[in-house]
Formats: C-alpha cells, sequence, structure tokens
C-alpha cells in the first residue's frame, strides 16, 4: 500500500508541478526565424588591403566565420547567405539587443603584430609583422607566470617566421625600435621589447591585471580574424516565415499526435501504458525545461527533432512491454516476466540511443547552422528519453509490481489463452 500511495503521489505533485511551470517555460523558449522572426544586417565586402581581391572562397570563409561567431555552440541557427559577388546577408533570430548583435560579428577584425623597422618614429609601429592568418585558429590560451599573473599564449603556424621577425628585432637596440607592438583593429594592446630570438612558435601577450581580462582577451583572438573586411549597409527587423497561425498549426498537431500515441499505449499495454504514458509527460516537460535553460532557439529543424525523439521515447516503452509480454506468454510469473524482460530489452534500447547519438555528433561536428541545431536536439532528446523511459519506467513498473498491483496478465494486454504451459 506504501508503494502505491507513493507511486500515486509522484505522479499527482509530478503532474501538477508540470501543469503550474509549462506556460511559463514555453512561453521563454526561443523560437527561430521561421516561427518568430528575428534581425537582418545586409554587409558590403572589400579586401582588408588596397589592391586586394574578392575572391568566391573568401566570401564563404567571410560567411563561415560569421557563423561561427554567431552560432558558436549550434544554438542560434543563423541565416547567412551570399549574395552576388562582394555582399552577405546574415539573419537572427529572436535579438533583443541589436547593438551587441553588431558588435559581436564586426569584432574582432584583424590582430597584428607590428614593429618600427623602417618607420619615421619609434613609435609609429607602420611595420605589419604578423596578420591573424598567420596564428594557429582557436590556438589563444591563457597561462600563468612565476608571480602567478595571467599571460595570453598564442600559436603561429610558422615558427620559422616569428624565430626570424623576434632576431632581427633583438639585434636592433633599443633606440632602434626593438619593441614588437600587438594590435587589436587599430587599438595597441601591448609593444613589449624582443631582447631574444623565440623559436618555440608561442608568442605571448602580457600587461592583462586579472583573470577577466586575460579571458576575453583569449576569447576575441580565438574568434579569429574576418578574411574580408565588412561595411554594414542596412539593417532591419524580419518577419517570421511560417508566422503565428502556422506556429498554433504545428503545435495543435503535435498535441493531437501525441494524445493518439497516449490513448494507443493505454489501450495495448493497460497498466503500464499509463506508466508509459505519464513517462512521455515527464519527457516532453524535461525536455522543454533544457531548452529554456539552455537558451536553445527552436526552429522547424529542431521541432522535427523533438517529434523524432518523442517517437524513440515510445519505442524504449513498446520494446520493454513486448518483451515482459513474450515472457508472459512462455509462462512466466509476473515478477519474473518483469525481470527477464527488463533485461534483455535494455540491451537493445541502449544500442538504439548509442548510435543515434553517434549519428548526432558526426552531424553537429561536420554540419552547419540548422543541421547542427537539429543534431544537437536530437542528442538532447536522446539523454533525456533514457532518463525517463528508460530508467524512471522501469522504476514506476517495479513499484507496482512489488506492490501487487500488477498481479494478473491481462493487466499487460496478454491474454489467459495466449499463455503457454511451462
Amino acid at each position: 500500500m506504501k508503494r502505491v500511495l507513493a507511486f500515486l503521489l509522484i505522479v499527482v505533485v509530478s503532474l501538477g508541478v508540470i501543469v503550474w511551470t509549462s506556460p511559463s517555460i514555453v512561453n521563454n523558449i526561443r523560437l527561430g526565424l521561421d516561427l518568430k522572426g528575428g534581425f537582418e544586417i545586409l554587409y558590403q565586402a572589400s579586401p582588408l588591403e588596397p589592391g586586394g581581391k574578392i575572391t568566391s572562397e573568401a566570401l564563404r570563409q567571410t560567411a563561415r566565420s560569421l557563423d561561427k561567431r554567431i552560432n558558436a555552440t549550434g544554438t542560434s541557427e543563423p541565416e547567412i547567405t551570399i549574395e552576388g559577388s562582394d555582399r552577405i546577408r546574415v539573419k537572427i533570430a529572436d535579438v533583443k539587443n541589436e547593438e551587441e548583435v553588431r558588435k559581436r560579428l564586426k569584432e574582432p577584425s584583424v590582430l597584428t603584430f607590428r614593429s618600427s623597422d623602417g618607420c619615421k618614429e619609434a613609435t609609429d609601429y607602420c611595420k605589419i609583422e604578423l596578420k591573424g592568418t598567420d596564428f594557429v585558429e582557436g590556438g589563444a590560451s591563457v597561462v600563468f607566470n612565476e608571480l602567478h599573473q595571467p599571460i595570453v599564449a598564442i600559436k603561429l603556424k610558422d615558427a620559422s617566421k616569428f624565430s626570424e621577425i623576434t632576431k632581427r628585432l633583438a639585434s636592433l637596440a633599443p633606440e632602434q625600435r626593438n619593441r614588437l607592438a600587438i594590435f587589436m583593429d587599430e587599438h595597441l594592446i601591448s609593444d613589449p621589447a624582443v631582447s631574444y630570438e623565440i623559436s618555440g612558435g608561442e608568442a605571448t601577450i602580457t600587461g592583462q591585471r586579472t583573470n577577466e581580462e586575460a579571458n576575453e582577451l583569449r576569447d576575441t583572438i580565438n574568434l579569429g580574424a574576418l578574411p574580408l573586411k565588412l561595411t554594414e549597409k542596412y539593417s532591419q527587423s524580419v518577419a517570421a516565415t511560417l508566422g503565428k497561425l502556422s506556429l498554433d498549426q504545428t503545435v495543435k498537431a503535435g498535441l493531437i499526435g501525441t494524445a493518439l500515441i497516449l490513448l494507443f499505449m493505454l489501450i495495448v499495454y493497460r497498466l503500464p501504458g499509463v506508466i508509459a504514458s505519464f513517462s512521455l509527460i515527464l519527457f516532453t516537460w524535461m525536455l522543454l525545461i533544457v531548452f529554456w535553460l539552455s537558451e536553445i532557439t527552436l526552429t522547424l529543424p529542431g521541432i522535427a527533432a523533438f517529434i523524432l525523439g518523442l517517437g524513440m521515447a515510445v519505442d524504449a516503452n513498446i520494446i520493454t512491454y513486448e518483451r515482459i509480454k513474450e515472457e508472459l506468454r512462455s509462462g512466466k510469473s509476473i515478477n519474473s516476466s518483469m525481470k527477464a524482460g527488463s533485461k534483455n530489452s535494455f540491451r537493445t534500447i541502449m544500442d538504439a540511443n548509442i548510435t543515434t547519438i553517434i549519428a548526432g555528433v558526426v552531424m553537429y561536428v561536420l554540419g552547419e547552422s540548422q543541421v547542427k541545431g537539429f543534431a544537437l536536439i536530437l542528442m538532447m532528446t536522446v539523454i533525456v528519453s533514457i532518463f525517463t523511459n528508460v530508467f524512471l519506467s522501469r522504476i514506476f513498473l517495479h513499484m507496482l509490481v512489488k506492490a501487487h498491483v500488477l498481479t494478473k496478465p491481462g493487466y499487460f494486454g496478454v491474454k489467459e489463452s495466449e499463455i503457454r504451459a511451462l
């Protein structure tokens, strides 16, 4: 009796919390351009250096760099398209601070190491010795010196080139401009003196007073330089391509489909179907919480991944219950059938989920924008499904069996005529 009361209490309290919190959670989930609209910027591309050319490859690389800046975690799903021979259009969903978006896209522009070798004045720093393309992508990190002061270390692609530069500057006297200045765009970060040749292929930037400053500089450098210079031509708000009506229809269709699934589980699997239905409700609610806390931008591909994950969650229960029904038909007791069916189905369910996660990882690593978002949501659905529809549903099933509630094969949808004698 205690187990039955505990189960009923869990169900009632959980459903109450779900009903109370769901509207707020749903309203705070970020929606994509196709569902809610957002913000659009059109950029005019030009060469970084006078006399340079704009190539199709440079435009594609610039578009990929913009996508990385906006979509570092795969949750924003921006739309970035190349127009003509020198324009890039960027659309970002659910923008709250337009100025912050502009800053994130435009900065940083170019990281350079400069010297005064051959300049008129020692502080001119007119000669560019190293550009952002000379550094390893994502190669900046924060280290600490012997006084535990933060230093930003940067790895270079060509160690010999850096060795030649530092050797040449070290041979100059201080009054002969032996400093190597570090610029972010036209902002001077530091100008340390070069007193010896550095052959390790790693440069360091000192002068950061706090760990926060060092981390900010590291992240700024790791964003990398854009292959082309971008000038903003105009910006505007973007209307949703589907609109509120289409979104409402999609949600309505999803609710009807979910209701039919729950009805199917109740009819075919009887009392275990109640557990499966409750687990599916928990699955949906917990996944919405994950979307909200992760600040994921939900688009149509994301909704497709969500529905696919719901189907896989149903499969986990169906596989388990079908194995239990097979054991019951063979003449085993309720308790033995449940143990054997749960054990035999676990490996099948986990194999299917693991292969899905592997496919999701591949799509996330190799994909871009909406493909990356689809893969991320798909992996989240698998993880939540394992928790709710594999572990929790089995715990609930064990509670009812031990409470002697599930005492007849008919409660599992197995007829007496189907049971074979041992």
